[in-house]
């Protein structure tokens, strides 16, 4: 079967069983700081999953391409990618377990002819918090799933828990074919709270995640997802360039990295991020870098632009990425350049470190690593040429080290923001369409429009198209408009309507078909109009004080503002 195919039969299933098909959303998420990429279908949808209707109904379906970089070391095995195709359904308190588990099952072994025997399924054992979930087993062995195949694993194996420290979570039953995971079903039954408690949800709702890659190989009867559709015609172009066999065991590891890395670049650049030092930007770097250095191994040079075209023929249906292709071939070949520059510089700093030198310590191993680039493997085999050692263990320490600093660092991302819906979150969210409308007034300008947004429940950061940086009482006039606005008391209304209506009712926003034929348009008094999916005080006066605190810039032709909501009287 090939990928299309799939990717039609599941969303028509769904389509027959009365879902909504919602359009396939950027790998930037919008407004939600709980992550720096789309990890899952389910993000776009963290309103709906919280309570707020949506406007195609309690029924939907899509197929979502995500980012997934936490477990990056596992990539270059047969089963795990970076960016893969994501197929969801989801209940928004409509049906629950024994509905979606029957669903699933039925489109397996009826749509995709998959024999149940070849099913088995695991379900959530039970803890303090909540019980073994009975339910979900009863509906399998329901369906004719001996006991045999069905196991009863701990949290951590068959749970879901929020994004943020608070939210929607519950029990999930997994189901592997010969093994292998594909389908994930998640059962949201529970709300935990600030103090840690699970209390039964008002809205149960469901939602599921099936691997399209993972799902092709099974269905080809494939044991290596880079030998699918979906990889395959980039693994030939690695194997023309190099001039190496991919059936070599010794490639195939280097292969399939570079493979994966590759194709994520293009998608995350495709959707508007460069390679850069923070955030969304260094991980678009890490990647590019690391399939570098790959390609190093199996002796290939400026290659990372001709190992993209394929990715370009096996996605044809995105948009993103054929109207983007001349910038992402380009910010490829840039940072292939920039960094074999900085290899160069390591090379220097490294006959430094060892002239004279007995052996390379754990610290200066790490320096070439993480300031040039240079993997443990390398460093050890240039100074095996040189008779000296390195302190491999030293090193491995010192990224043990870094990585917990790196997840410390970051842990305030995974806190907070649309996922757990905080008050906080929720002012700074409307302060944001306040602000870009600000913009587009005191700068004289409607076309300005937000490239990006980042809100915790400590401040908010817009980026939007500008040339130039701002000027002081531009700033201050910006900041006066939003005061004013938030003073005047504006009731927030929301109401749906088409993309037409709200276009010819002059709302700003992105017209792409993310909700298809009904979108929801926020009024913000008579000062403000935006297609948006929330969430939203009901009256300006909650807002506070606003004070931007930072204009900076944030990339080409993009400015930065970083603002916080004051209570009044500071």
């Amino acid at each position: 079967m090939k990928r299309k195919e799939l990717i039609k039969k599941y969303l028509e299933f769904f389509k027959s069983k009365n879902h909504k098909e919602v359009a396939n959303s950027s790998l930037i998420p919008e407004n939600d700081p709980t992550v720096l990429f789309t990890t899952a279908g389910m993000h776009p949808l963290v309103p709906y999953l919280l309570g707020q209707p949506h406007p195609l109904g309690k029924r939907l379906c899509n197929v979502q391409r995500c980012i997934r970089t936490n477990d990056i070391d596992e990539v270059g095995d047969n089963v795990h990618h970076t960016f893969f195709e994501m197929l969801g359904n989801w209940s928004l308190g409509d049906y629950f377990k024994i509905d979606s588990i029957r669903f699933s099952f039925e489109f397996l072994t009826k749509v995709l002819k998959i024999p149940a025997k070849k099913l088995s399924v695991t379900c959530f054992k039970g803890d303090k918090d909540a019980p073994k979930d009975t339910e979900a087993a009863e509906a399998w062995e329901g369906l004719g799933i001996p006991s045999s195949q069905i196991s009863f694993l701990p949290k951590k194996d068959n749970w879901w828990d929020p994004a943020g420290d608070t939210g929607p979570c519950g029990p999930d039953t997994e189901i592997f074919v010969n093994g292998v995971e594909i389908w994930n079903n998640v059962f949201m039954q529970y709300n935990k709270d600030e103090k840690g408690i699970y209390n039964l949800a008002q809205q149960k709702n469901v939602d599921t995640g099936m691997g399209v890659e993972r799902t092709i190989a099974i269905l080809n009867k494939k044991d290596d997802n880079y030998l699918t559709e979906c990889f395959l015609p980039i693994i030939k172009q690695i194997e023309k360039i190099s001039k190496k066999k991919y059936s070599d065991k010794n490639n195939q590891k280097s292969m399939r990295i570079i493979a994966d890395h590759i194709k994520a670049a293009v998608f995350i650049i495709g959707d508007g991020i460069v390679p850069g030092n923070t955030e969304q930007g260094y991980v678009l770097r890490r990647l590019i870098r690391r399939a570098i250095n790959y390609g190093r191994e199996l002796g290939m040079k400026s290659f990372t632009s001709k190992i993209a075209e394929p990715v370009f023929k096996i996605y044809p249906e995105y948009n993103e990425l054929s109207q983007n292709k001349e910038k992402i071939l380009k910010e490829l070949i840039a940072e292939e350049v920039k960094f074999n520059s900085t290899l160069e510089k390591g090379m220097n700093v490294f006959e430094k470190l060892s002239k004279d030198k007995k052996g390379i310590g754990c610290e200066d191993a790490f320096l070439l690593y993480q300031s040039y680039g240079f993997p443990i493997e390398m460093t050890i085999e240039l100074a095996k040429e040189k008779g000296i050692k390195v302190d491999q263990a030293g090193f491995k320490k010192e990224c043990a080290k870094h990585q917990e600093l790196s997840r410390t660092a970051s842990a305030g991302r995974f806190k907070s923001g649309l996922a757990d819906q905080s008050k906080e979150t929720t002012k700074l969210h409307t302060a944001t369409h306040l602000l870009l409308k600000a913009l587009q007034i005191i700068l004289k300008d409607e076309n300005i429009s937000q490239k990006g947004s980042n809100i915790t429940p400590e401040r908010l950061r817009l980026d939007f198209n500008f040339p130039r940086k701002l000027e002081n009482k531009e700033i201050q006039a910006i900041e006066d408009l939003v005061n004013a606005e938030i003073e005047a008391s504006s009731d927030i209304i929301r109401d749906e309507m088409s993309p037409e209506e709200a276009k010819a009712k002059g709302a700003k926003g992105s017209f792409e078909k993310k909700y298809r034929d009904v979108i929801s348009v926020y009024d913000i008094g008579e000062f403000s109009k935006e297609i948006c999916a929330g969430p939203h005080v009901k009256n300006t006066s909650e807002l506070g004080k606003f004070k931007i605190q930072k204009e900076e810039s944030s990339s080409a032709g993009v400015r930065r503002i970083k603002a916080e909501l004051l209570q009044s009287g500071k």
